[in-house]
This record gives C-alpha cells, sequence and structure tokens, in this order.
C-alpha cells in the first residue's frame, strides 16, 4: 500500500493516528495527530514528535519484532497531565515495513478513576471520625464512667451530635446520587418558583431567629413560572439560605431576591433569578472555583462544627445544571457572599 493511500485512510480516522517508517520518521500523520500535539507532523523524526522512552522503545520493537506493542504515557505541561494510551501496529508500506501508531486521550478517564478514589477516600474520612469517637465514648461509658451520671450525659450529649453527622452525610450522599443519576432528565413540569421560595423562607425563619439573623425576602413580581422540580428546588433553597445563616450570619440579615432577567446571556433567553445574599465576613476569591466539589470546605473544623457535611453546594449545582440553569457564586472579604440560581424559562406548553 503506497502511502498517498495510507494518509487518505488515515484521516478518516477520528483518533490520533501516526505512521512511522524504518527511519523513524513519520510518513503519515492524521488532522487529529496533529491536533494532540500542536504541530505538523510528516518528515520530522519520532523522537521530534515525543520524546518519550515508551514511545520510541514501542516504535523500535514494532519495527524490529514486526509485532503490536502496546504502552500508557503520561505527558506533563501547561499545569496538566495527559494521559494516553499507545498502539503501535507494523504494516507494510510501500517503502517497507512501518509502525502505525494509535493514540487515545485516556485523560478524562484518568480525571473520572481519580475522582471515583477520592470520593471513597472522602467519604471514609468523614465517617471514620465519628465512628471513632463513638466507639471511644462507648467504651468509656462501659469503664470508667459508667458510675459518673454527669459524665455519662456529656458523653451521650456528644454521641448523639457525632450520630447526627452520619445521618445528614449519608442522607446528602443518597440525595447527590440520586440529582446525578437524573441530571440528563431534564424536568417538565412548570411551577411557580415564588412559593418555593416561601416555604424554604418559612421552614428557616426559627433557625434565623435563634441565630440573630433577619430573613429577607424581595420578590420583583407576584409569579415565577419555570420549568422545574419542585422538591429539587425547595433542597437548593433549603441548602443555600442555611449556609447563609451559618456562615454569613455574623451580617444580622439575609436578603433574598427573586427577579425575571428579559434575556440572560448565557442561557440565550429569559430566565427567573435568585439571589441569596449575606452580609458577612465573605469567602477569599481563592476557593470559588472550588466551592461546589464534593467536600471542599473553606474552613473544614468551622464546617464540621456547624453540622456541614461539605456536600451541599455540589447537590446544588448538581440540581441546577439539571434544570440547565446555572449557578453563580460572588464573594468579597468583609463584604458577605451572593448565591445566584438563574434558571430558564422555557417555552410555555
Amino acid at each position: 500500500m503506497d502511502t498517498p493511500t495510507i494518509r487518505s485512510l488515515i484521516d478518516a480516522v477520528p483518533i490520533a493516528l501516526v505512521l512511522v517508517g524504518q527511519d523513524h520518521r513519520v510518513l503519515a500523520a492524521n488532522p487529529a495527530a496533529a491536533e494532540l500535539f500542536g504541530v505538523p507532523l510528516e518528515g520530522k523524526s519520532a523522537s521530534a514528535v515525543l520524546r518519550h522512552p515508551d514511545f520510541l522503545g514501542s516504535i523500535d520493537a514494532c519495527l524490529a519484532e514486526n509485532r503490536k506493542q502496546s504502552a500508557r504515557l503520561v505527558l506533563t505541561g501547561s499545569g496538566r497531565e495527559t494521559h494516553l494510551g499507545l498502539t503501535a501496529t507494523p504494516v507494510v508500506t510501500a517503502i517497507g515495513r512501518s509502525a502505525l501508531v494509535a493514540f487515545e486521550d485516556l485523560t478524562a478517564q484518568e480525571q473520572t478513576f481519580a475522582m471515583r478514589r477520592d470520593f471513597v477516600a472522602n467519604v471514609s474520612h468523614e465517617l471514620r471520625t465519628p465512628l471513632t469517637a463513638l466507639v471511644g465514648f462507648i467504651e468509656t461509658l462501659r469503664g470508667a464512667a459508667r458510675d459518673d451520671p454527669a459524665a455519662r450525659e456529656r458523653f451521650l450529649g456528644i454521641m448523639d451530635r457525632e450520630a447526627g453527622r452520619m445521618i445528614r452525610l449519608v442522607s446528602d450522599l443518597l440525595s447527590l446520587s440520586r440529582v446525578e443519576a437524573e441530571e440528563r432528565r431534564r424536568p417538565a413540569e412548570r411551577i411557580d418558583i415564588l412559593p418555593v421560595l416561601k416555604s424554604a423562607l418559612a421552614t428557616h425563619r426559627e433557625q434565623a431567629r435563634g441565630a440573630g439573623v433577619e430573613l429577607v425576602l424581595v420578590a420583583h413580581g407576584p409569579a415565577f413560572e419555570v420549568k422545574a422540580d419542585a422538591d429539587q428546588m425547595t433542597q437548593v433553597f433549603h441548602n443555600l439560605i442555611e449556609n447563609a445563616i451559618k456562615y454569613g450570619g455574623a451580617g444580622g440579615r439575609v436578603d433574598v431576591r427573586i427577579d425575571r432577567v428579559e434575556r440572560d446571556a448565557v442561557l440565550r433567553g429569559p430566565a427567573v433569578q435568585i439571589e441569596v445574599e449575606d452580609h458577612g465576613e465573605g469567602i477569599d476569591p481563592l476557593h470559588l472555583p472550588r466551592l461546589t466539589e464534593r467536600f471542599y470546605r473553606v474552613d473544614s473544623d468551622r464546617s464540621r462544627e456547624k453540622g456541614g457535611t461539605g456536600l451541599g453546594l455540589a447537590i446544588v449545582k448538581h440540581i441546577v445544571n439539571r434544570h440547565r440553569g446555572r449557578l453563580r457564586i460572588d464573594s468579597e472579604l468583609g463584604k458577605g457572599s451572593r448565591f445566584i440560581v438563574i434558571l430558564p424559562v422555557g417555552s410555555a406548553d
């Protein structure tokens, strides 16, 4: 098979392919390969394309042994890692034996595996801490504190608190799992979002009063219809309002606003915007891009002390994604934080 024929064939393949001759020069490369490496490849030596021992070794072995070779490469650069699966297959061309090297980008797959590992590690850590405390207090109550009523009451109170943490964590994990399972299925029912928001505020009035926080609702209109899951939007508002009271309550007031947006530039159409704003100490901008990551906390000790699981904003993000909306977080140290949910209005049925 001549080189022009091979070139026309590999150009039609969506994964990166590079044909390397006996002299280790690139005879042909498809557009996917040029995009992967960022430069034209034909005529270059293999070592100029990629100076990696496993890549060069696979080509050597493929050409010398006339046998398929496989390898996995990790490339670093531009602050990120790229994981590639490589397969070098011997082929016969008009100028002799060559190696057809295929590159499969495994970066997304590796990132998924890493996320799963981190998730399991985080869940294990979050459960181990209260479980260790519970086991320790049980042993103490069976031993030294068996006949000490005051110590027994104190330890039982701590055990109750730690058990509550585990229950909240398991509940949030189940919620997150359900939300992720439904994320591709957009809600079809049209609801008025204002009563849902008012109900969430009413639920938190007592908590706000106990924390010395005033909840203020400003609604620029009597009704705000969107396609939404009422239960999930209730969960979004509960999480945002509760967080504002817990972590921004030092400002003494939480403002909740709902308004129409004639045209949102990102959603490309009319939308409803809900803002939950506190006037507390604010969040360092360094943390803002990671706030919706699972188990990410600005202050781990403070979050656990207040009963946080580190999953609330991750749940909010996935619910908003399911509704094809967007979540925006603005904050400035010393001036409080704003959590903004923007939902597309969509067409009426």
